[in-house]
């Protein structure tokens, strides 16, 4: 099986095992340079037809609004930042999640995860998404792929 450069799978049915993402934190404790938090951030990959539904749906619905977002240069999926810990108790079919590395230097506007872009930069350095929020937005974008699957 193929996987993406952001480690998510290309096809909606199997989790696939992902690289982790590398970032760098700041020596003096203070706010990463990227806008990321500090502590670092799990990326959870989804394809991205599904992924572009629940930004969408996220972007409705979700208060606060959904967080960073990568994109891996085949559009094939996509990546959302959420929490340092998420990973420990993902289990959501169709994704996966991984913990990010706190080691490694790069530029401010570069993404954490190399061959990678951003759909959705950062802005706020605090602002991820919601696991919760994200969860439910994902299992909504499946429904809404599936019933536009059956109808064709």
């Amino acid at each position: 099986m193929e996987t993406s450069a952001l480690g998510g799978v290309r096809t909606p049915a199997t989790p696939a095992p992902t690289a982790p993402a590398r970032r760098a934190d700041r020596p003096d404790g203070g706010t990463p340079p990227d806008g990321l938090p500090q502590g670092g951030c799990d990326l959870v990959t989804v394809p991205a037809r599904q992924g572009l539904e629940a930004v969408d749906i996220l972007r409705r619905t979700a208060a606060p609004a959904v967080g960073p977002v990568l994109h891996d240069r085949s559009c094939d999926t996509l990546g959302f930042l959420v929490p340092p810990g998420t990973a420990d108790g993902w289990d959501l079919p169709g994704s996966a999640c991984t913990r990010t590395s706190p080691r490694g230097g790069r530029t401010p506007a570069e993404p954490p995860v190399r061959g990678t872009g951003w759909l959705l930069p950062p802005s706020d350095p605090a602002q991820v998404t919601d696991p919760a929020a994200l969860r439910r937005a994902l299992g909504e974008a499946a429904r809404l792929i599936e019933a536009a699957d059956s109808r064709r």
